[in-house]
């Protein structure tokens, strides 16, 4: 593993990465920036295109490591700056983009276009921008939002920056910049400690960070004895969760198993392993655990750490804190907050079918072979624009 530091769009960046992850994985898939879209993956479409102390880049193509202490922009980095509002807003009138999926990359190469071309001339502005490719609109429109953001600045008095203050030749980046790295730790089995730490981390699988963390709560009617109880039956809480199952030996604490999850046409089957720890004295408990889809390549991590309390009337408060990383294609769906609102509704099944199993029921979703997240999705867009509707009309 190599060591990364880097600042991005003004916050620092830093973790331990593959020397060959791509600066664009390492955007989207560690700082949750996808705005920066991957195309080609090839350097020749320009979606991708970011800014590397001050330099447009194709960041498919770029190491991660080689822009160690370097200053990247990316397109969610420009929301207030001056050309690029400019940019998008020329770009909506002249109908400039339709899928979008290029834009981010053209507004990122137009925004340099803009500081450094002295006038507004259609033939330069075509060459300037022919590394950057779009299937969708013929270019009209993007070549006169340009032009136009270009004449309206030279004709307010704004002159153009030659070679956008760039006074260096060679590649963009920190290449001479050192690198540190780090060898991997030789790790020993070690035995899971009984008690659970306030961190709510143990080894093993706990050294990690969460991509995005969040909590729920729900009560159970039951005591909380019981409730704890049912908690070490491993096999049982699985049962409980939509898509879960556990092969071979669940009377350790360290456990196999998969999640199949349905997203419309796609399926994946992640399989891996779960690390437990519980203490009883203070009723909490941790399960991290890591799994591979070898289908789409994508790979997750999680953690869900648990504490009861009384609710009163021999109810059992469960507070649930939980936190999870989601790399490769299926990461497209990780945005924080959609996974919030689904991870709520999935908390509200498992409640309900721990309910029923500690009342001596079968739990709603006990024969359910994978979990259909592209329902839950849909159900939780449904739910917003219904909220936008009101909010809109006053109903």
């Amino acid at each position: 593993m190599t060591a990364v530091a880097l600042t991005i769009n003004g916050r620092d960046a830093s973790t331990d990465i593959e020397p060959r992850t791509h600066l664009a994985d390492f955007i989207r898939e560690t700082q949750n920036l996808t705005g920066t879209h991957l195309g080609c993956e090839h350097g020749v479409c320009g979606a991708c295109t970011v800014l590397i102390d001050g330099v447009p880049v194709r960041s498919c193509i770029t190491y991660a490591v080689s822009c160690t202490h370097a200053n990247v922009t990316t397109i969610e980095g420009l929301d207030d700056d001056e050309i690029t509002k400019e940019l998008r807003g020329a770009f909506s009138r002249e109908h400039a983009l339709q899928c979008g999926y290029c834009t981010p990359g053209m507004l990122i190469s137009a925004r340099d276009l803009v500081l450094r071309a002295p006038e507004a001339n259609e033939r330069a502005i075509r060459v300037a921008m022919s590394g950057n490719l779009c299937r969708c609109t013929g270019y009209v429109g993007i070549i006169r939002a340009i032009e136009g953001v270009i004449a309206d600045r030279r004709g307010r008095g704004i002159a153009h920056l030659p070679g956008a203050g760039r006074t260096a030749l060679g590649p963009a980046g920190a290449s001479d910049r050192p690198i540190t790295r780090t060898r991997e730790p030789k790790r020993e089995s070690q035995p899971i400690a009984e008690a659970v730490p306030e961190s709510g981390k143990t080894d093993g699988l706990a050294d990690w960070k969460p991509q995005s963390t969040f909590d729920r709560s729900f009560v159970v009617n039951h005591p909380a004895d019981q409730v704890w109880n049912f908690f070490a039956n491993v096999s049982e809480v699985a049962a409980c969760l939509p898509g879960a199952s556990l092969a071979g030996d669940t009377s350790g604490r360290t456990v196999a198993g998969k999640m199949r999850i349905k997203v419309g046409p796609i399926a994946a089957e992640f399989h891996g392993t779960a690390e437990i720890a519980r203490d009883a004295a203070t009723r909490s408990g941790s399960i991290h655990g890591s799994g591979r889809d070898r289908r789409s390549s994508s790979a997750t991590r999680g953690v869900v750490s648990y504490r009861l309390s009384p609710a009163g009337d021999g109810a059992t408060n469960v507070l649930l804190s939980v936190g999870y990383r989601l790399t490769g294609p299926l990461a497209q769906f990780s945005r924080s907050d959609l996974m919030q609102d689904i991870a709520g509704r999935l908390v509200a099944v498992f409640a309900q079918n721990v309910e029923a199993r500690l009342s001596g029921t079968r739990p709603s979703s006990a024969s359910a072979g994978e979990l259909r997240a592209g329902g839950l999705f849909f159900s939780v867009l449904a739910e917003r624009i219904k909220a936008r509707f009101r909010r809109l009309f006053g109903r």
